[in-house]
């Protein structure tokens, strides 16, 4: 039998106090809404479908679904203590083995879908070897690499939540649902990139701390569908008790916007198709792959003392050191040149190298994800021949601030940069000051501005930064130059300067 904690990490359970439950339902109220049938695809131990009874006396019909037969049966418990005429239903089933289209075209409208689904990833889920997943797809048609990398990693919720929209698609009813910040914005854009029919929708912070013990930004998620409605646009509050929204963000151009003012003054800069950031190199084992020097020694995160080919080791920053503009005071050891390459090459161009890793690859072979399935052992993501260009401009992925950083050589070696940064590639000194004039202008900053949620726990990615198009930032900013349209090209040409892909193992 597994522990409350084991059964919270597979199964995101943050069971709902009857007093936020009460909040949501009187929210729903107020907006004017009365539904004729609730259902609650994961109700847990029933607080939703007691407030709901509450809020609702009219209400026909309501249905609770949950995997876990004990919240089930309290649930079922929870609903004898209020007086209602509804018709009331709780099963004990699992939400992937369900045919909701059938039992949501059952249900007299407008329908009210209501809950918290769980807060777990399908990383998370994979880790602790757990199946409670959906069918696995490419649901948002990712490129090979994003597909393969965190990109693809979502919420449970996320895919719940998509498809509880798409059982509203030509109903009337209202989505009113607890949820991670993220995921509520990123069903909406999914939902908006469908042409889904939303008549109305919104967010409203909730104070996870408080109710639920949990560190992470989390709102109501509240959408209202009618067959006319067309909006692509969603209120924020800053809490549910909140009259006048805080902001205003949606679909422009087919991109997701957080601030229509920004972008609008500065739409004129946007691209498609750019790939000139980079994110750094990805490994996953930072005991064996990163290196310290101790009295002109290499050590591991093992406190091993490490004698490889210095060939393949190179100075590295990470986002810490770049917030703090710190010089590299870390070694990583790069055992490919580019992706798809077998690092079973340094048995003859690195045998102590090669010597390290297999004495490491117990280590080495637990690494969890599913980039590294099917790949060469000893395999690292993110590296390509623009790793070791020998400048570059760099910025952290975490923190939360538009502050970019010049990455000139270090010690004569090009420094490479770690999976929570991004970069762009230059070849020289003069290449780097003016790429780094040009993204640190206020235009490139506000522009970039009209796309970001800070709260987002990665706020900065290379998708956001290649939304900017260099070669109309310096006619707006006067910067037009041979090295801009040098810099300008490179964001639609892979970045192939041979002399530099030569650093390693030369």
């Amino acid at each position: 039998m597994c522990s409350q904690k084991q059964h919270r990490a597979e199964f995101g359970d943050f069971q709902t106090p009857i007093d936020l439950a009460r909040e949501v339902c009187s929210l729903v109220t107020r907006t004017g809404f009365h539904p004729s049938s609730v259902l609650e695809p994961t109700c847990g131990s029933g607080s939703f479908i007691r407030a709901t009874l509450e809020a609702f006396p009219y209400v026909s019909r309501v249905l609770g679904f949950d995997i876990n037969e004990q919240y089930a049966e309290q649930a079922r418990r929870v609903v004898t203590a209020v007086s209602s005429n509804a018709f009331i239903e709780i099963r004990q089933s699992d939400f992937f083995l369900i045919d909701w289209s059938k039992i949501v075209g059952e249900l007299p409208e407008p329908i009210l879908i209501i809950g918290n689904p769980p807060w777990v990833t399908n990383a998370e889920l994979s880790t602790i070897g757990s199946n409670n997943l959906p069918t696995k797809s490419n649901i948002d048609n990712l490129r090979g690499i994003d597909a393969l990398t965190g990109r693809s990693n979502f919420d449970i919720s996320e895919w719940m939540l998509r498809k509880s929209l798409e059982w509203l698609d030509g109903k009337g009813g209202i989505l009113a649902v607890l949820c991670k910040t993220s995921v509520a914005r990123k069903v909406l854009t999914s939902a908006w990139r469908r042409a889904a029919a939303i008549a109305s929708a919104a967010i409203y912070k909730v104070d996870a701390k408080q109710h639920f013990g949990a560190t992470v930004d989390s709102c109501l998620l509240l959408v209202r569908t009618d067959p006319a409605g067309r909006t692509k646009e969603c209120n924020e509050y800053s809490s549910l008790n909140s009259q006048q929204p805080s902001n205003v963000f949606g679909l422009r151009d087919g991109r997701l916007v957080a601030n229509f003012e920004a972008y609008g003054k500065w739409r004129d800069l946007a691209a498609t198709g750019m790939n000139g950031w980079r994110s750094g190199i990805k490994h996953d084992c930072s005991k064996v792959f990163e290196l310290q020097l101790r009295n002109g020694n290499f050590v591991n995160g093992l406190g091993e003392f490490v004698g490889i080919e210095p060939g393949v080791v190179f100075p590295l920053l990470k986002s810490s050191d770049l917030a703090r503009n710190r010089e590299p005071h870390r070694w990583m050891i790069v055992p490919q040149r580019m992706m798809g390459e077998d690092p079973s090459h340094l048995q003859h161009d690195a045998p102590e190298t090669w010597s390290y890793l297999m004495d490491h690859a117990r280590l080495l072979d637990k690494r969890a994800s599913v980039i590294y399935k099917k790949r060469p052992r000893f395999s690292i993501f993110g590296v390509g021949p623009y790793s070791f260009a020998p400048w570059k401009v760099a910025i952290s992925g975490l923190y939360k601030k538009l502050h970019f950083v010049q990455v000139p050589p270090f010690q004569d070696r090009p420094v490479v940069l770690d999976d929570t940064c991004y970069f762009f590639p230059c070849r020289s000194r003069e290449e780097c000051e003016l790429l780094h004039t040009l993204v640190q202008s206020d235009p490139a900053k506000e522009f970039w501005s009209g796309f970001i949620f800070w709260d987002a726990k990665r706020p900065i990615t290379a998708q956001l930064l290649n939304l900017l198009d260099l070669s109309a930032l310096a006619r707006v900013i006067g910067r037009v130059s041979d090295t801009t349209q040098t810099l300008a090209e490179r964001q639609v040409v892979e970045y192939t300067e041979g002399a530099h892909r030569q650093l390693l193992f030369r």
